[in-house]
């Protein structure tokens, strides 16, 4: 099926340039034009009216868990699941973040390496479910943060024997655990875990095997260690420093907050185990500081939700994009981090990321103007993923004017 959207406001997300009444044209190959007007010379297509709508690529969620499940204790959930329960949460989840305008996601831990079964049954048509760059089990110290669904190993030759296990896995990207992490029992979030040395010797792997890098951190000397290392993305990053920063900078390693998943945890005391609340009271509001600290000195950013830990459904994109605009950001700042910024961060912006011929026609649109009003991305219209409508609000009906070549 080909569609051609008119009368549309376009935020192509390439720049802050906003196209209005203008159209796009696309079908399972691709966008095939977009701008103030196309030609469709010669083509049959299904055209909707954009009246009052704006479309803007599919958003992209940088990190996620998917199989994991959003219980108050979801290691410990994940801890009895087999593989098969773990895929249909993923399945379910998919489904989810389809529906939300979440046409993409970052995968950066699954037990089992079910993230990559589950990436190859969408990409080969057998269930809808978003694009997905999955690193399968993340690679730890032995004991460290996440050990129950990940790789533990200890030194180089260890560590170098994990990231290649990985990578034939058939992993897009490998995730590391840097630091301690607030979910697992027993470690301290700020600690440091895998040295420079060891962080290096999977970096050099992944980077043989033009795989990308992400480095779960919190404490600043893990932070730092990943940068040197050679990572291409930081997550959470709460203890940053400015000498951090400028590294980053100088390393173009880009920073994926994850604001809304420690607040997700601190207001549920009773619900969450007690010792989640009492790691979190010690360093969320340095959360926020590291934020603003990397903002103002224009680290590149990349939303992601950190989905599938405590109460962190799939689906709260826009929650994040909030908070970061809360923080700082401008509207057109957040809505690119979780566009064109999150498809240059898995390397795959010749690909998504922005709305323009030749891209994958992975669409968002929705009623009014994000750019006014963020919460507008809450309530998608139409989703389309590689061109397939796979969301459409009940109350909104295409107009068909087919032509014929």
């Amino acid at each position: 099926m080909t569609y051609k959207l008119t009368n549309i406001r376009i935020l192509t997300c390439r720049g802050e340039e906003v196209i209005e009444h203008g159209e796009v044209l696309f079908n399972e190959t691709g966008i095939l034009e977009a701008g103030q007007h196309v030609t469709a010379e010669g083509v049959v297509f299904e055209e909707i009216d954009g009246s009052g709508l704006t479309v803007l690529p599919g958003l992209i969620d940088s990190h996620v868990h998917l199989g994991m499940d959003t219980s108050p204790d979801p290691f410990a959930s994940m801890k009895l699941d087999g593989p098969e329960d773990i895929a249909f949460k993923a399945v379910q989840q998919g489904y989810q973040f389809l529906k939300a305008g979440i046409t993409s996601v970052r995968n950066l831990g699954t037990r089992y390496n079910v993230d990559i079964s589950y990436r190859n049954a969408v990409s080969s048509g057998v269930i809808d479910g978003p694009r997905v760059f999955a690193a399968g089990r993340p690679i730890v110290m032995t004991g460290g943060h996440g050990h129950v669904m990940a790789i533990e190993a200890d030194g180089c030759d260890e560590v170098r024997k994990a990231a290649r296990t990985q990578i034939k896995a058939g992993a897009d990207l490998l995730k590391v655990m840097a630091t301690g992490g607030v979910l697992t029992e027993g470690n301290d979030p700020g600690a440091t875990q895998f040295s420079e040395e060891e962080l290096s010797c999977i970096c050099q792997e992944a980077n043989k095997a033009s795989k990308t890098t992400a480095a779960h951190t919190i404490g600043t000397e893990g932070i730092k260690n990943a940068i040197r290392a050679g990572v291409t993305t930081i997550e959470h990053a709460y203890l940053l420093d400015e000498e951090a920063v400028e590294l980053m900078l100088r390393k173009g390693t880009y920073l994926v907050p994850t604001l809304i998943a420690p607040k997700l945890i601190i207001d549920k005391p009773g619900s969450v185990p007690d010792y989640m609340i009492d790691k979190l009271k010690k360093i969320i509001d340095d959360h926020k500081i590291s934020f603003q600290l990397a903002i103002k000195a224009g680290v590149p950013i990349a939303a992601g939700t950190d989905a599938g830990t405590p109460f962190n459904t799939p689906g709260l994109l826009i929650d994040e994009l909030a908070l970061m605009m809360e923080y700082g950001m401008t509207s057109y700042e957040a809505i690119s981090a979780a566009t064109l910024g999150a498809a240059k961060a898995v390397k795959k912006d010749g690909i998504i990321g922005s709305v323009q011929e030749g891209k994958a026609s992975d669409l968002l649109v929705v009623a009014g103007n994000p750019l006014e009003d963020i919460y507008t991305l809450k309530s998608p219209v139409y989703v389309f993923a590689n061109g397939r409508m796979v969301h459409q609000q009940s109350e909104y009906n295409t107009e068909k004017k087919t032509l014929h070549a």
